[in-house]
């Protein structure tokens, strides 16, 4: 019944006119119809871009970006509208679960943005009870996360269990007036309260110094 009564309707948002034979959008609409086309035509540099480049990397000979990505440590940006429909939408990210080892233990499709209430949701969920969950979750966010889990009222709870921490490249960036993060996050913490992320190594003049146990990163999200 769908495709008896839109089938041939034009796909651009709230256009009631007729599609053109082959195509999915109207007369008025070929030139937007044409450009979605092009741009998503796998021999086009557009096409090539969404093979080849990394997120968020725009090349000066690429098309400008359309969607805004949200900054780790930064609010979700508003989504913008649909202006048409030719395509089907697509995630804004897959989040994944690693062991320290390197083996995916779970993941999850984020739809529209890495906010801290679906990332808490998704350890919520693979960590059911007190007894599954892990010493440490080190994620980018971990200081947020860390925000939202008592600011929701779940602080009691997580801290009899887990560490959040964050990996090594966010916390060398983060802000030194970032005393939650520095206080509670830390990877590699010399104080000894985290002493199986602190291990001994001996340099090639046979001094001892402290290292880091664990390449945080290496996954983005791991739990040990």
């Amino acid at each position: 019944m769908h495709e008896h009564e839109f089938g041939n309707k034009c796909r651009v948002k709230s256009c009631t006119g007729t599609s053109v034979p082959d195509t999915m959008a109207c007369t008025d609409h070929q030139g937007v119809w044409k450009k979605y086309k092009l741009d998503h035509s796998a021999g086009s540099l557009a096409g090539s871009k969404r093979m080849l480049n990394r997120q968020q990397e725009n090349l000066e000979w690429n098309p400008k970006d359309k969607y805004e990505f949200q900054p780790h440590d930064q609010p979700p940006a508003k989504v913008k509208k649909t202006k048409h429909y030719f395509g089907p939408a697509t995630f804004y990210c897959v989040e994944t679960i690693c062991n320290p080892c390197g083996v995916v233990e779970a993941w999850a499709k984020f739809a529209k943005s890495e906010s801290e209430s679906n990332i808490l949701a998704f350890i919520n969920k693979i960590y059911p009870t007190k007894e599954s969950r892990p010493d440490y979750i080190c994620i980018d966010k971990g200081c947020q996360l860390l925000k939202h889990i008592a600011a929701q009222g779940h602080w009691d709870e997580w801290s009899e269990t887990t560490r959040f921490i964050v990996d090594s490249y966010h916390y060398q960036n983060h802000r030194k007036t970032d005393i939650l993060c520095r206080k509670w996050c830390d990877p590699a913490p010399t104080d000894g309260s985290a002493p199986n992320l602190v291990i001994p190594a001996i340099a090639s003049d046979g001094s001892t110094y402290e290292k880091r146990a664990f390449n945080t990163q290496v996954n983005f999200i791991w739990s040990l």
